[in-house]
C-alpha cells in the first residue's frame, strides 16, 4: 500500500513539474515575441546576436555570474561592471534595449525556450516552402488536343485537295489533249470554277463568313488579359506572407482604404520584417538580398544602411485601359467588397500576383459568382447586377454616405426605393452602377 501510494505521489510530482515546464515554455516564448524578437532571432545574427545557447556563451568566455542577467535588465551597468558585456556592446553600433522588469526567472523561461528551438535543415524548410512535400510533381497539362487539331486540319485539307484534283481532271477529260496543253493555269482555273460554279459561290460565302467569324472573336480578345502573369525582379510568395504569417493585404497596400489605387510598399515597409528575417536556406537568402540590395542596407554583425538604394521596378499586373476610373477606396470602405472578390484567394497563391480566371475567382468560398472574363466591361456590369450595398434599407448600414441616399429616396421617390426592395436586398445597379459616367471619363 504504501508503495502504491509512493509511486502516485512520485507520478503527481512528474506531471507536477512537467505541467511547470509547459507553463515556463509558453511564458518564455510570450515574453520572447514581445520583448526580444524585434532585434533577435534564435539561429541568426539580425540587429542583435543570435540568441541560441547565449548563456552558454557567455559563460565560455568569461562573463561574470549573473551579468547576462544585468544585461537585460540594463546593459549599460552590465557593461560598466563585466569586460565581456563591454565587448558585447561593440557588437553593435545599435543599442540594447532594457528591460528592468523582467526577473531572473523571466529570464531563464526566455532563455530556455530559444534553447529548446531546433534548427530547421535547408531541406525541410525548402519543403516547407514548397507547401509540404518537396517530392510533389507538378503534372503538366497535356497537349493532345493540340495535336488533334491539327490533325484534323491535316486530314480536311487532304480531302479538299483530293476533291479538287479529281474536278480538275474531269474538266481536263472534256478537251482533247492538244486543247489541254494550250491552256494557262488561270484559263483552266476559270474553266473548272464556271462549270462547278454553285459549289463555288457556296463555297465563297462560308469562306467569307467564317472569315468575319474570326475576325470577330478576335475583336473580342482585345482587352482580355485574364491569367496575365508578368516576371518580377523579386518572387514575392503571397501564401507564406498573406497565408502562412497571416499578414493583413492592408499592411503592405496600405493606400487601399484612402486612394484610387492599393499601392506597392515601399522597400521600408519590407525592412520591417526583413531586417531580421534574411532566410533559412542559400536560395532565400539570395532572393532577400535582392531586397537589402533596393534597400541600401548590409546585414553583416547588426546591419547598418549604407545609403547607396537600387529601386525595385515592379511589373504591372492589373492593366486596365486609360478611359477606364475604377477607385479601390470606393469599392473597399463604401462597397464593402472583399480583395478576393476581384483577386482570389491570396493566401493559396504561391508566385507573385496574376490577373485570375473568372473559373478561380468562382472557386473561392464568399465570392459571387460570376461568367464574363476577368477584368471585361460585361465582369464589372455583371458583379455590379449581383452585388449587394445592402441587404434590407440603406440606412440599415449606419454609414452616413447611404444613410443621405436614403434619405432622398425617402423624400423624392419613394415608390423606386419600394421596388429596389422587392428582392430583399439594393444592388450596386440599382444605385446608378450601369451608368457610362461612372466608369468611364
Amino acid at each position: 500500500m504504501f508503495i502504491k501510494i509512493k509511486s502516485l505521489g512520485l507520478s503527481f510530482i512528474a506531471v507536477l513539474l512537467f505541467a511547470t515546464y509547459s507553463v515556463a515554455q509558453d511564458e518564455g516564448e510570450k515574453l520572447f515575441k514581445v520583448k526580444c524578437a524585434t532585434c533577435h532571432q534564435v539561429f541568426k545574427d539580425g540587429t542583435g546576436p543570435k540568441l541560441y545557447k547565449v548563456r552558454q556563451k557567455w559563460e565560455e568566455n568569461g562573463a561574470k555570474e549573473g551579468s547576462i542577467y544585468q544585461w537585460v535588465n540594463n546593459f549599460e551597468n552590465a557593461a560598466a561592471s563585466d569586460p565581456y558585456a563591454a565587448e558585447v556592446v561593440n557588437w553593435s553600433a545599435t543599442s540594447m534595449s532594457k528591460f528592468p522588469d523582467l526577473t531572473k526567472e523571466q529570464i531563464d523561461a526566455i532563455f530556455d525556450w530559444i534553447d529548446s528551438q531546433e534548427q530547421k535543415t535547408e531541406s525541410s524548410a525548402t519543403a516547407n516552402d514548397q507547401g509540404g512535400d518537396a517530392n510533389v510533381i507538378k503534372k503538366e497539362k497535356s497537349t493532345l488536343w493540340v495535336w488533334a487539331i491539327i490533325a484534323l486540319i491535316l486530314l480536311t485539307l487532304t480531302i479538299i485537295i483530293s476533291s479538287v484534283r479529281k474536278q480538275f481532271k474531269a474538266a481536263a477529260a472534256s478537251l482533247s489533249n492538244e486543247e489541254y496543253e494550250k491552256l494557262s493555269f488561270n484559263e483552266e482555273l476559270r474553266r473548272w470554277a464556271w462549270e462547278n460554279r454553285k459549289k463555288v459561290v457556296v463555297g465563297a460565302v462560308l469562306f467569307v463568313m467564317a472569315l468575319v467569324v474570326i475576325l470577330f472573336l478576335g475583336l473580342y480578345q482585345i482587352g482580355v488579359v485574364e491569367g496575365y502573369q508578368p516576371s518580377q525582379p523579386i518572387e514575392f510568395p503571397h501564401s507564406v506572407h498573406a497565408g502562412t504569417n497571416g499578414i493583413d493585404c492592408k499592411y503592405c497596400h496600405n493606400s487601399v482604404e484612402k486612394s484610387k489605387t492599393a499601392g506597392l510598399p515601399t522597400i521600408n515597409v519590407c525592412m520591417n520584417c526583413h531586417k531580421q528575417i534574411s532566410g533559412s536556406t542559400p536560395e532565400q537568402e539570395k532572393k532577400i538580398a535582392k531586397i537589402y540590395e533596393a534597400a541600401g542596407f548590409d546585414p553583416a554583425g547588426g546591419g547598418k544602411y549604407t545609403g547607396e538604394q537600387k529601386p525595385i521596378v515592379w511589373n504591372k499586373v492589373h492593366v486596365l485601359p486609360d478611359h477606364v476610373y475604377f477607385n479601390h477606396s470606393q469599392h473597399v470602405v463604401a462597397g464593402g467588397v472583399d480583395c478576393k472578390q476581384c483577386h482570389g484567394d491570396m493566401t493559396k497563391m504561391k508566385e507573385t500576383a496574376k490577373v485570375q480566371t473568372v473559373e478561380e475567382l468562382n472557386a473561392v468560398e464568399g465570392n459571387i459568382k460570376l461568367t464574363k472574363r476577368t477584368l471585361t466591361m460585361g465582369w464589372c456590369i455583371e458583379c455590379h447586377n449581383e452585388k449587394e450595398v445592402s441587404s434590407g434599407p440603406l440606412n440599415s448600414k449606419k454609414n452616413g454616405y447611404y444613410d443621405e441616399l436614403h434619405k432622398r429616396l425617402i423624400e423624392h421617390d419613394k415608390g423606386l426605393y419600394e421596388k429596389y426592395l422587392e428582392d430583399g436586398k439594393v444592388t450596386v445597379r440599382e444605385l446608378g452602377g450601369w451608368e457610362c459616367a461612372k466608369c468611364h471619363y
